[in-house]
């Protein structure tokens, strides 16, 4: 596993990757930067990573799993509702691989608008 930190404008997440072809095409790939993009209480960004589908790949994630969107190409991270949830469930758009997990209180990315910029790097 490796430390990286996902730094928005207001909020800094500490993520730990987890043992995934996606987690390591992303880190050889470090480091990354995009500009913000929100669905519900979702935020998405775009990086230049190609990854596929991995088997265990799902679209209801849990507060705190770092996602990766292949249909996208981007990075996902939910912290509540979508507009496609069902109840409380983080629903995200279509099946994301999970490459990392965060111990930080992602509710904070709430206050992060779209069009804001964000960066991953090494811890």
């Amino acid at each position: 596993m490796t430390d990286l930190r996902i730094i928005f404008d207001e909020v800094t997440l500490h993520v730990r990757t987890l043992p995934t072809p996606t987690a390591a095409a992303i880190i050889d790939a470090l480091p990354l930067s995009g500009s913000v993009m929100t669905w519900g209480e979702e935020v998405y960004f775009t990086v230049p990573v190609t990854a596929a589908r991995e088997d265990d790949a799902r679209d209801v994630v849990e507060r705190g799993e770092i996602a990766y969107w292949p249909d996208g190409e981007a990075i996902a991270i939910g912290f509540g509702r979508t507009p496609i949830s069902r109840g409380d469930e983080i629903r995200l758009a279509s099946p994301c691989n999970i490459w990392a997990l965060s111990d930080d209180d992602v509710t904070a990315l709430a206050r992060v608008d779209a069009g804001s910029r964000v960066r991953i790097e090494a811890a």
